[in-house]
């Protein structure tokens, strides 16, 4: 008995001694990837000619927009108001020079798919970014009481990702090439009570990215999943920015120093050491 004990402690140690060996190895991988930048510069040119970004007219999808065009891509920005659109397609290929389409899209709604797949037709497509996503109530709110948006919420929060994936991801796996961005929140990394059915949908993103890699790794495809803190936008009501609190523009540009991570990371180091204290504390 006294054996079979000990051999239990001692395997019992050693995972622990491997979580937390992967866990330092994910933060300093962040660390390595923000201060010496090693991404190549064509590294997001070389895995196709167009960008695709979901939720492209406000915050973190704008931001990917204007950066990923600056990188030399062309993009298609989808979102629901096409005036916003239309401004800010002209604005990116003023400043860049580079090619936009705009795809006018209401993801709370499902029958809006193959309009979507017949616009992207024939086109190379070498990202996408799933940043599309509604938070249904900003203040603390009890389940019952939130407003009762919950099909809205799974249309534009779950649906809109599995979909969306589904159409583009089978032309990056023949290509064998493409980056898969899925933009969750650092609130699906625990049961957020208060903010159920937000924090829930979120962890799907999270589970569904990360098993997805699983799958499609060995066909050259990143599969990536973000989970930031606090972002400051529109959905958040403009927080003031802080060492902790980016603006989307500078979440966004280191977001795409650590894309060959692959797996989980929150996007900006401030982020991960949240994340690593958190851990720390029990918390996660």
């Amino acid at each position: 008995m006294g054996d079979v004990l000990e051999q239990f402690f001692i395997l019992t140690g050693l995972l622990v001694c491997l979580a937390c060996l992967a866990k330092c190895v994910r933060f300093s991988r962040c660390v390595l990837l923000n201060y010496w930048k090693v991404l190549p510069k064509s590294f997001l040119r070389s895995m196709g000619q167009w960008a695709v970004i979901t939720g492209a007219g406000d915050g973190i999808g704008k931001a990917y927009s204007f950066e990923l065009a600056k990188r030399g891509l062309n993009v298609v920005l989808i979102s629901r108001t096409l005036e916003k659109l239309e401004a800010i397609a002209t604005e990116i290929e003023r400043t860049t020079g580079r090619s936009v389409k705009i795809i006018q899209a209401d993801f709370t709604k499902d029958d809006i798919y193959e309009h979507i797949k017949e616009k992207l037709a024939g086109l190379e497509i070498g990202i996408l970014v799933n940043n599309v996503g509604m938070l249904p109530n900003l203040l603390p709110s009890h389940f019952l009481n939130a407003p009762d948006e919950i099909q809205s919420l799974i249309h534009c929060n779950i649906t809109s990702v599995v979909k969306m994936t589904q159409l583009i991801l089978k032309h990056m796996e023949s290509r064998q090439k493409g980056l898969i961005l899925n933009i969750s929140s650092g609130i699906a990394l625990f049961p957020w009570p208060l903010y159920s059915m937000y924090s829930a949908s979120k962890a799907f993103v999270c589970a569904f990215s990360k098993a997805l890699q699983e799958e499609y790794k060995a066909k050259e495809v990143i599969i990536q999943v973000l989970t930031p803190y606090a972002v400051s936008t529109a959905m958040t009501k403009y927080l003031n920015t802080n060492v902790i609190t980016k603006t989307a523009d500078e979440f966004v540009k280191e977001s795409l120093n650590y894309v060959t991570i692959g797996g989980e990371t929150c996007g900006c180091l401030a982020h991960e050491i949240l994340f690593a204290e958190n851990d720390r504390s029990g918390l996660l």
